[in-house]
């Protein structure tokens, strides 16, 4: 009897199940994300799209003037000193194309270009040479020596002061002193440059004028002594 109740106690205890071999325990799921995902979706056509258009405008070109010697300030572009370049179109910069380049015989460089330079629009200028017979002479005029609102283009009459008394002190008449005209150096001249605006505060102002080449001698001897003023007149009265 107790050889079959231990025997009956074996099998009871090899019939327990065991845990099965080769099976993984359950594990929690993996918490899903989609704004990430969706944000990492974007950033990808956004970078795409970029690529796209950097490809594309790299591809949008423009046929350019390229300055191929250097051209002095005041000169006209001569046709031997341009070449054309193709560059890539910026709407920030104002290149000349190559196609306007019949047009550049009216115009004249603002300062010294460089051999090797792009050409662009503020390097030009509309703005003639001067006439024959031209000469620009620069004066700096004291406060009381011109009319407040001086400004570029305006007709004006120069005058010798300071000592003109006394050079005309042995003059046999008064014909000139009646006519207006003592101490006169130029009748007309166009105002070429202001340097900077008469506003009245006084001090010295650099002016530049255009009058005839015969009338510089004078009117330069008597502004190096700065005995020089200048008043307005019409310019419809001109007549040099």
């Amino acid at each position: 009897m107790k050889i079959q109740e231990r025997t009956g106690a074996g099998s009871g205890r090899a019939s327990v199940p065991g845990q099965p071999v080769g099976v993984r325990l359950p594990s929690a799921p993996r918490e899903r994300k989609p704004a990430l995902a969706a944000l990492a979706v974007l950033l990808i056509l956004v970078g795409a799209l970029g690529a796209t258009v950097l490809v594309l405008r790299a591809g949008d070109r423009i046929e350019v003037v390229k300055i191929t010697e250097k051209v002095s300030a005041g000169k006209p572009i001569p046709t031997s000193a341009m070449k054309p370049v193709m560059v890539a179109e910026d709407t920030g910069i104002d290149y000349v194309k190559w196609k306007q380049r019949n047009a550049l015989s009216s115009y004249r460089a603002t300062a010294d270009i460089v051999g090797g330079s792009l050409l662009v629009g503020p390097m030009l200028t509309d703005k003639k040479g001067l006439p024959e017979g031209k000469v620009v002479v620069g004066l700096s005029l004291k406060d009381g020596q011109y009319p407040r609102g001086l400004k570029t283009g305006d007709v004006v009459a120069a005058y010798r002061v300071g000592d003109v008394k006394s050079n005309s002190a042995g003059s046999t008449g008064d014909s000139d002193a009646s006519s207006g005209d003592r101490g006169l150096l130029v009748r007309n001249a166009t105002v070429d440059s202001v340097t900077s605006a008469n506003d009245g505060s006084g001090g010295d102002l650099p002016v530049a004028v255009v009058v005839n080449q015969d009338e510089a001698p004078a009117l330069t001897q008597s502004a190096a002594n700065g005995e020089v003023s200048v008043v307005k007149v019409s310019g419809t009265d001109s007549g040099n």
